[in-house]
């Protein structure tokens, strides 16, 4: 009996057929007597990485997708192809990877305003948003006092690189910030996303809906909403806040309907992705949701004003969970009061403005080994 001398490896099952024994390998394991470990079955690589196994002692190695790269195809390669010529650097898109076990420090750093509200360089008067750079340079919008603040990473004072002139959306130029260009007049904007192409997505609060614009143009595509308030699901109720991931899919907080909404581009109607359960806080609800970012996985991050805390979605979830606040309203480095604007820098710290405290608070990404 060719399987008396138990020829299969790693508990494999020896099968004679014809006189030639056969292994019958258990799960990441192959070869013609499972002595090949295939730690490709766990799917270690992420980003839509290929992995094929390579050999007995090397393990597996990693096909990357297109720009990502690492061991892993953790890393995201922003340089190719070159976006130095002449590309267009989204204002707020899903540039971000992060795991789906990441979590975050719970007590936050202020690193910009968070003296008081005022009007000096050192203060912020009721902030609404924010975008962090590849510097971890902050540009906030400081509500009250009518202006964009930068606040480089580690200052203590912020320095006014914009100023409003009435109700509109205004271009500044990074080189020369002293008089903006008004694109788009006499418009209740409260957010604002730019996607990779260059278009330019506007939240018309009024109007309880979402255009897309081309810069330069004034023709508009309504991308989301524009069917009267309402709580259908081609309807929207004072939007506030818009997120526009890698596929054009753009992201909604519908304020009114205490939910966060996602249009799929092309599409006439959306899907509730977090709350829609009506105001309360429970995990499955939302209470004035505000800012939101998305992952490369389809996980959504919203700011839940209401209940001070910043909730996680997975994609297809019925409920969030907590990674941010959630323990009352206070000042504390772990509390918030009533959070608004949501940005991640490009390592997955997150930043949060921090409304009602006057400042923008800095969450770290634990440094957990991932397994």
């Amino acid at each position: 009996d060719s399987c008396a001398s138990q020829p299969c490896m790693n508990q494999g099952t020896c099968i004679r057929e014809n006189n030639v024994f056969r292994c019958v390998c258990p799960s990441e394991y192959s070869g013609s007597r499972c002595e090949i470990h295939d730690l490709c079955q766990s799917n270690p690589c992420m980003n839509g990485g290929t992995c094929r196994s390579v050999s007995e002692n090397a393990g597996y190695q990693c096909i990357c997708s297109p720009r990502y790269t690492g061991s892993r195809c953790e890393t995201r390669d922003y340089c190719t192809p070159n976006p130095c010529a002449n590309a267009v650097r989204p204002l707020r898109a899903s540039v971000v990877d992060i795991h789906p076990n990441a979590t975050w420090s719970k007590n936050g750093i202020t690193v910009a305003g968070g003296n008081g509200y005022g009007s000096g360089t050192n203060q912020l008067n009721h902030p609404w948003s924010l975008y962090v750079d590849d510097d971890e340079t902050i540009y906030v919008a400081d509500h009250g006092n009518h202006r964009i603040v930068e606040w480089k990473s580690g200052a203590t004072n912020g320095t006014v690189v914009a100023g409003g002139n009435g109700q509109g959306v205004v271009r500044w130029s990074g080189r020369n910030g002293t008089h903006g260009e008004t694109i788009i007049s006499n418009i209740e904007c409260f957010g604002l996303a730019m996607d990779d192409n260059g278009y330019l997505y506007v939240v018309d609060y009024r109007e309880h809906e979402v255009k897309r614009y081309k810069i330069g143009e004034t023709k508009r595509t309504v991308v989301a909403g524009g069917n009267e308030q309402g709580n259908r699901l081609d309807q929207l109720s004072y939007p506030y806040y818009v997120f526009v991931d890698r596929d054009h899919s753009v992201y909604v907080s519908d304020w009114g309907n205490n939910r966060l909404m996602k249009w799929e581009e092309g599409v006439t109607q959306g899907i509730v992705v977090a709350g829609g359960q009506g105001k309360g806080n429970s995990l499955s609800q939302l209470n004035a949701s505000r800012g939101v970012v998305v992952d490369q996985l389809g996980t959504v991050y919203v700011a839940d004003k209401q209940n001070h805390r910043v909730t996680r979605w997975p994609k297809g979830a019925r409920q969030g969970s907590v990674i941010i606040g959630g323990n009352g309203k206070g000042s504390q480095s772990n509390q918030l009061n009533q959070p608004m604007g949501l940005s991640f820098a490009r390592h997955g710290n997150l930043y949060v403005v921090d409304w009602l405290n006057h400042r923008v608070q800095k969450f770290n990404i634990e440094q957990t080994q991932f397994l």
